[in-house]
């Protein structure tokens, strides 16, 4: 085990001094020297469906934070979102601050260990290289346009798996369960937690001065919440498993090319993301997406909108809440995209229950 280096620790203090709208707050009293690392080799929970071996190296050109890294892949720069984790905030002057992601001082620790961790792979030439793997080798982007991955240590080391493992991050389901090691990551968080790694302890966010602010994220709500998601979502694999031409998800472009041919009825799953007021009084729904010329729009009569209120479109796009949904109806062609004109509340349903419930 390594601590961090004097400099490193210094580095994030004169970080929290020229922070005054995070309140300039102090490096916890659960973090203060020392950010300890992991050794080689050293990840005792194993994913059998993971690649474990790097078939292809890449060049890592910067570590952003705990979950997003920056390479250089086929000649171009390419910024990679790790899959199934969510590291907490690092700290950053003038940005806004958020209730349910807030910035914290452990946010800024991960990120300063994630780069050490990294360092103990660096080759004799000052290159640091990263393996990928993909869920059923299949590659996906975000919203963001970044390119959604495991990142695997020149060793093997699954380091999203490693992240959950040691309590740096939890297991990120808001956007469905892993494909490609669901169990090993529940075992990875029930091990931390039990263990009060990280972010299950509850004073690692706790400042070094007991009047100083200090910011915890959520997690007694934002699991529930991100569980009730995972398991729309599960359902919804298996129904598009057994009927892939007729169940299809809002933001699967190619799906939706392949519905508006078939010119059929199909039930579309999806979040919504934005809601836009027409002038002839109607509202258009627009589904969350990659690419949003391709993206779905569903539009609702004005005549029909009361009929929506005990529906509750806008609870979709509400944390905390379930925010999936399908949407029956036939495809047509708009001038921004796939759209199913003027649906019925009949058409629509829930995703799944809320939390709690």
């Amino acid at each position: 085990m390594r601590s961090a280096t004097p400099l490193r620790l210094g580095a994030l203090l004169a970080l929290l001094s020229l922070a005054p709208a995070l309140g300039a707050m102090p490096v916890s009293k659960a973090s203060a020297g020392s950010m300890p690392l992991v050794t080689k080799g050293a990840l005792a929970i194993p994913c059998a469906a993971a690649r474990q071996t790097p078939s292809e190296l890449f060049e890592v050109v910067k570590i952003v934070d705990g979950d997003t890294i920056h390479i250089l892949r086929n000649g171009e720069k390419e910024k990679l979102r790790l899959l199934s984790v969510d590291t907490e905030e690092k700290l950053t002057p003038g940005q806004r601050n958020s209730g349910s992601k807030p910035q914290t001082v452990y946010g800024e620790d991960t990120r300063l260990w994630t780069i050490d961790y990294f360092e103990q792979f660096r080759d004799e030439q000052g290159l640091l290289q990263v393996g990928l793997s993909f869920p059923k080798d299949k590659q996906a982007r975000d919203v963001y346009g970044r390119l959604l991955c495991h990142v695997l240590a020149k060793d093997g080391t699954d380091f999203n798996l490693l992240l959950v493992q040691l309590g740096k991050s939890p297991y990120f389901n808001k956007y469905g369960n892993s494909l490609i090691c669901h169990e090993a990551f529940v075992a990875a968080q029930a091990q931390a937690r039990r263990n009060l790694l990280g972010i299950w302890n509850p004073r690692v966010n706790q400042p070094a001065d007991g009047d100083s602010p200090s910011a915890v994220r959520p997690y007694d709500q934002l699991l529930p919440w991100w569980q009730v998601r995972a398991d729309a979502i599960d359902s919804f694999r298996a129904l598009a498993a057994k009927e892939p031409m007729s169940v299809i998800a809002a933001d699967d472009a190619d799906g939706l090319a392949g519905a508006l041919e078939s010119k059929k009825e199909v039930r579309l799953f999806g979040s919504p993301d934005r809601f836009f007021e027409e002038k002839d009084g109607s509202r258009t729904v627009l589904f969350r997406a990659e690419d949003k010329s391709r993206a779905l729009r569903v539009s609702i009569a004005k005549d029909d909108l009361a009929s929506f209120e005990a529906f509750d479109l806008e609870g979709l796009r509400s944390e905390f809440r379930q925010n999936y949904a399908y949407v029956r109806g036939t495809l047509t062609q708009g001038p921004r995209g796939f759209r199913i004109d003027n649906s019925k509340v009949s058409q629509w349903s829930r995703a799944g229950a809320e939390p709690g419930q």
